[in-house]
């Protein structure tokens, strides 16, 4: 078991920053992948970013490429560093881990979850 826990979300303006956080810990040893994926009410879980647990490669949704970046640690923790935020990044993120090489940009392919952090973005 693997175990996830988000930190970092806030309230924050228009053009603002944030860097959420994500601390793994449990069988983490073959894990392949951590990410990130958000969910705004009423709509679906989607894509944020995604990166390999050795940190070598990274991967963006196009809606935040430029703006979001994803770094990894060798304390098991994996962030992303929001800047230039807008009102349509709002929404409860969350962190994702897998064991999966698969297609890194669909949630059902991650096997673990955190709780979810809030990040609200006002105009």
């Amino acid at each position: 078991q693997v175990q996830l826990v988000e930190s970092g979300g806030g309230y924050v303006q228009v053009g603002g920053s944030l860097r959420l956080s994500c601390a793994a810990s449990g069988r983490t040893l073959t894990l392949y992948r951590t990410g990130w994926f958000r969910q705004a009410p009423g709509k679906e879980r989607e894509f944020v970013a995604a990166i390999s647990w050795s940190g070598g490669n990274t991967y963006y949704a196009d809606s935040v490429k430029g703006r979001f970046t994803i770094s990894r640690d060798n304390a098991k923790n994996t962030y992303l560093q929001m800047t230039s935020l807008k009102p349509e990044d709002t929404a409860v993120y969350y962190c994702a881990a897998t064991y999966s090489t698969g297609s890194w940009y669909r949630p059902e392919i991650y096997n673990y979850w955190g709780q979810g952090t809030q990040v609200t973005v006002s105009s």
